[in-house]
């Protein structure tokens, strides 16, 4: 989606991807495929390209330090992502400008448990520092018994851990923010609903107090300077009872709670994604309907990663179809998502799910 932006501003892309026809691979044909550990690999994608921009945050901070160190500019830089990619850096980052966080330990050993029973309570949450996403390196801890199970399968993913305190949320909320060297906006905050830990449902705006919106706003803003990032970035949210906001997690990049953007929104956040790596003016974030829900189209079955019943999918005139081309589906995986607008909230949703229902892939 972001390489469809950089076309329509007429540019051209290269894209590095573990595997051949990639969903973004199939757009161009500078498509480099390895990774950023196979060093030829990389010096070819690198020496094709003039400025360098992320998909994920999986990329280790090192590496990128070492492609700004051949001329290369790579946005958001290295220095933001070593601050957000390892969760408890970016925690005590938020934490040290003075952004709400939840209450947050580092794990030091197996044997852990009641040094963090004792400061965070129960139940509280055992977390990968990197390589988590979509509730994959979380482990809710209630007892003695899921520490140690807890610990045991999340340091196979990655060695080092943090905890968390839980929070009972009332809601979950999201911005996305835009930052050049001359600008810093942001989109609609949204509220997010999550299913399996993966998020399903994205609202926008949030059906909240209006000064809750300013204020979540005004934390993403403060959150993305936290880090000196520049480019595009998610920031996550709770609610708690008491309507105080906490930034759950940041991603320096396009993210899932944007993607209502495309048509919900005078400029997509791919567009200003493209716009902000390559220091552009930006476009206007302003919402073109008052209300739209975006719902992701999650893998209903194991196979070919294409929709089996487009008639159906298609029959809603107003309906906007994304289909990722990913060469296969599996349960609960990210194939696709539908959005629809409109001035009334409650037909929006409703009609939203029943369309969602009826997609198969």
């Amino acid at each position: 989606m972001s390489a469809f932006a950089a076309y329509r501003l007429g540019f051209d892309i290269a894209i590095l991807e573990k595997t051949q026809n990639s969903p973004a691979g199939q757009l161009t044909h500078n498509e480099f495929v390895g990774w950023v550990d196979e060093k030829r690999i990389l010096d070819e994608f690198v020496l094709a390209s003039d400025i360098i921009t992320l998909e994920n945050e999986f990329v280790d901070s090192g590496i990128l330090h070492q492609i700004e160190l051949t001329g290369k500019k790579v946005i958001p830089g290295s220095k933001t992502i070593g601050l957000i990619q390892d969760k408890f850096i970016q925690k005590q980052t938020l934490e040290k400008a003075g952004i709400p966080v939840a209450p947050f330990v580092e794990i030091k050993s197996e044997d852990d448990y009641n040094r963090v029973k004792k400061i965070l309570n129960l139940p509280f949450l055992l977390k990968s520092k990197k390589m988590g996403y979509d509730g994959y390196g979380n482990a809710l801890i209630n007892s003695e018994d899921d520490f140690r199970k807890g610990y045991n399968q999340l340091v196979t993913r990655n060695p080092e851990l943090l905890a968390e305190k839980f929070i009972e949320f009332e809601k979950e909320l999201a911005v996305m923010v835009v930052r050049t060297k001359n600008e810093i906006i942001t989109y609609p905050v949204v509220e997010t609903i999550q299913e399996n830990h993966i998020c399903k449902v994205v609202i926008a705006p949030a059906p909240i107090d209006p000064k809750l919106l300013i204020a979540a706003a005004e934390i993403g803003i403060g959150s993305v300077k936290s880090v000196e990032g520049f480019g595009l970035f998610g920031v996550e949210f709770f609610i708690d009872k008491e309507d105080n906001i906490l930034v759950n997690e940041m991603a320096p990049r396009p993210h899932n709670s944007g993607h209502y953007t495309i048509e919900a929104c005078e400029t997509s956040q791919f567009e200003n994604h493209i716009r902000s790596v390559l220091d552009m003016p930006l476009g206007s974030t302003k919402m073109v309907k008052k209300n739209a829900v975006m719902i992701n189209l999650l893998g209903k079955r194991e196979g070919k990663g294409v929709v089996e019943n487009y008639e159906e999918s298609l029959s809603e005139p107003n309906l906007h179809l994304h289909i990722y081309g990913k060469e296969r589906s599996r349960l609960g995986r990210k194939m696709g998502h539908i959005t629809l607008l409109g001035d009334e909230l409650n037909d929006v949703l409703s009609k939203a799910k029943r369309i969602e229902k009826q997609i198969i892939i």
